[in-house]
């Protein structure tokens, strides 16, 4: 289920525009965030991201299984971002008024919210 659906002007990285939002979440909530979120621990301590491999150095087993097991947790999160993109205008480029860019997204998340609940 979408709860809150948070719009920023023009292009902006996701993580960008949630710390400009500030969105609370509570402390003991567990957040599972792909790995353009790194950073998102200090902001949130109970944060699981994935492992990332440094150059040249193949990751090992452990970090391996650590990332298979984050990934199947988040695919329903991205099942959730593709019901939202089977609406054109929010996998498109939005050519309307500013103003009503959140408020499109807003509808698209109740409408989704509405056929999956």
């Amino acid at each position: 289920m979408i709860m809150s659906v948070v719009c920023g002007k023009g292009r902006q990285h996701d993580f960008t525009i949630f710390k400009i939002n500030r969105v609370f979440i509570h402390p003991s909530s567990l957040l599972l965030a792909d790995s353009g979120y790194q950073g998102l621990q200090k902001h949130h301590k109970n944060t699981t991201l994935p492992i990332k491999k440094k150059k040249g150095i193949p990751l090992n087993t452990k970090a391996k299984i650590h990332n298979k097991v984050l990934s199947k947790q988040r695919i329903f999160i991205e099942n959730v971002n593709r019901r939202c993109k089977i609406f054109r205008i929010t996998k498109e480029v939005y050519r309307g008024k500013h103003k009503n860019y959140s408020l499109t997204w807003r509808l698209v998340a109740a409408l989704v919210n509405l056929r999956y609940s």
